[in-house]
């Protein structure tokens, strides 16, 4: 265990343009962790997906459930081996609630036999960290980040996967989840407000979820 960081496995997660990438970069240096990044860019069905959602969801969705399995696996059995602390930028549940979003029944019914037969084998973080963000503020970062096939992402699509995670971190009564309200959060350039994220990431919380105002 390491002095600053009383947990094995820490996920970083939060809707598209939370900030979730560039807070488990952060941590995983201050922390000296492994690193897991989801590893989109390389997921040639993403921008088709914006393009023609209908067409394209179900082969998104299974690719990326098949990506981040085999991500979080490797990850987990080399951290575990060599005695490292792990951080990863995302759950696996995360599959699960996007698929609920973008699939058809049938679809999902499918989807949810090969996640349902895969998920067990993966560890479980023992503390989540969620940036919940304004849709509004969401769009911003997403505009500013400059990323052409996320310009066309509806607000009604970001309300849809806020409320996803949302709903599906406050069942989890029995996991150290954080839920933290970060608008006003600039991490990156406010040196104290980092702190103030690296000190909450190094408390040993109680199971159950915690919303936190930043």
């Amino acid at each position: 265990m390491s002095e600053l960081l009383p947990y094995s496995y820490v996920s970083i997660e939060g809707n598209i343009g939370a900030g979730k990438t560039s807070l488990a970069r952060i941590f995983s240096n201050r922390f000296h962790t492994d690193l897991v990044l989801e590893e989109f860019a390389e997921n040639t069905f993403l921008p088709q997906f914006y393009e023609n959602p209908e067409r394209f969801a179900f082969p998104l969705e299974m690719s990326f459930l098949a990506e981040r399995y085999q991500q979080l696996k490797h990850a987990q059995e080399s951290a575990k081996a060599n005695g490292k602390l792990l951080i990863s930028d995302y759950i696996f549940e995360k599959s699960l609630l996007f698929a609920q979003i973008n699939l058809s029944k049938h679809e999902l019914g499918l989807f949810e036999r090969f996640y349902s037969m895969i998920k067990d084998s993966l560890i479980r973080p023992e503390l989540v960290i969620y940036l919940k963000k304004s849709t509004n503020q969401l769009l911003m970062n997403i505009e500013k980040r400059g990323r052409e096939y996320e310009k066309s992402i509806p607000a009604s699509y970001l309300d849809k996967v806020s409320n996803q995670y949302l709903n599906h971190l406050q069942t989890l009564k029995h996991e150290r989840i954080l839920i933290i309200e970060s608008d006003e959060l600039n991490f990156v350039d406010d040196a104290q407000q980092l702190v103030f994220l690296a000190e909450l990431a190094g408390k040993n919380h109680p199971k159950g979820v915690h919303f936190i105002k930043a």
